[in-house]
């Protein structure tokens, strides 16, 4: 090894062990974590629990997670309980953490692993990418904080950690498989688990999108965003897509005893499986009626407004139609107490249906 070559080992030793000292002190508490002076005793956290929580991180906050997560364990404790779950029980649990594909998964994913893999995880990122639902960066957070495998584990604090750190031009996301690479030499390979883990959370903390604190970053002395003062710039990306806005109409039923019909939308396509009140064919490509030509029947039809819903690529508006008083209807579905209709498989633009509907009584 050259002089060249001990000097970037030295640099990549020192960037681990100052961030790892910065983790051991102001790790976040994460009900599926295990903190660092557990792990340093050699308690490893449940693969089931990271599993579980990386498939909900999935385009969702840590805030919100965390509560979802916890009633998913309390109900379901063992991957082996998740399995012999209805998934309709699975999906009315996820209701509100949107993208309901994930919850699908779930259920594909739990079956898996116990009838394929005795109810053990897979340990390596190969064999975990080819559960349902687990992507590249799941695959590598379970691998790495599961089952220590020294993997590079990027999501987007860690990418904005090491675009500021290295000054990548570079736009992401085609910057990513630089990132990875960079990631890959400088991990603590005794500790990598706690090394994703303590980037995430210097990302979330201090080197955060907007005004980091980079007097307080562990990091800092050879951090080329600080050292140049630009490293609010970073990381580069391209311009989002204007989203479309897409229309349609809703129709909210009211028997005399205040419950609302409720019905399925299609196994296959947006919000697959999930509890609606009837609807018509909008999607991210076309709009619907917004009138009551697509009604599940004619009849004196109240607007109740407007309910505006954003989803990934695009926004919904649905004009509320509503009645009450109908006690029999010829279309598949069911009645659900408005108290109960929390606790149906619902995605939140239904919810924001029935409650424009319900406010204008």
């Amino acid at each position: 090894m050259n002089s060249t070559e001990v000097s970037k080992q030295k640099e990549t030793r020192a960037f681990a062990h100052r961030l790892l000292a910065w983790y051991d002190v102001h790790a976040r508490a994460m009900p599926w974590r295990v903190p660092p002076e557990d792990h340093a005793q050699g308690v490893r956290a449940a693969p089931y629990h990271i599993w579980l929580s990386e498939v909900m991180l999935q385009q969702t906050q840590v805030a919100t997670v965390k509560e979802y997560f916890l009633k998913f364990i309390k109900k379901w404790p063992t991957v082996f309980d998740l399995a012999a779950s209805d998934q309709e029980d699975v999906l009315k649990a996820w209701a509100g953490l949107g993208y309901y594909s994930r919850a699908r998964n779930l259920k594909k994913c739990a079956d898996i692993v116990v009838a394929q893999h005795q109810g053990k995880f897979p340990q390596t990122f190969e064999e975990l990418k080819k559960l349902p639902g687990i992507g590249d960066y799941t695959a590598s957070a379970i691998a790495s904080i599961a089952f220590d495998q020294a993997v590079a584990v990027l999501d987007g604090n860690v990418e904005r950690v090491m675009a500021r750190h290295e000054r990548i031009e570079t736009t992401f996301p085609a910057a990513k498989s630089e990132t990875k690479v960079i990631l890959a030499e400088i991990l603590d390979t005794e500790r990598p688990g706690e090394f994703a883990q303590a980037t995430m959370d210097l990302g979330a903390t201090i080197c955060t999108p907007k005004r980091p604190a980079c007097s307080l970053c562990p990091i800092n002395d050879d951090c080329l965003g600080f050292k140049y003062g630009d490293a609010e710039l970073f990381p580069y990306k391209k311009p989002k897509a204007v989203k479309p806005t897409r229309k349609g109409a809703a129709f909210v039923i009211l028997n005399e005893n205040d419950e609302i019909f409720l019905c399925k939308r299609p196994e296959a396509g947006l919000l697959a499986g999930m509890t609606q009140v009837p609807t018509n064919d909008w999607n991210s490509n076309q709009d619907g009626s917004t009138d009551t030509t697509d009604a599940p029947f004619q009849t004196d039809w109240e607007n109740a407004g407007i309910a505006k819903h954003t989803f990934t690529h695009f926004h919904l508006e649905l004009n509320v139609w509503k009645i009450s008083g109908i006690n029999e209807l010829s279309i598949e579905g069911w009645w659900s107490g408005v108290e109960q209709v929390s606790q149906e498989a619902i995605p939140t633009v239904m919810q924001k249906v029935i409650q424009k509907a319900l406010q204008s009584v």
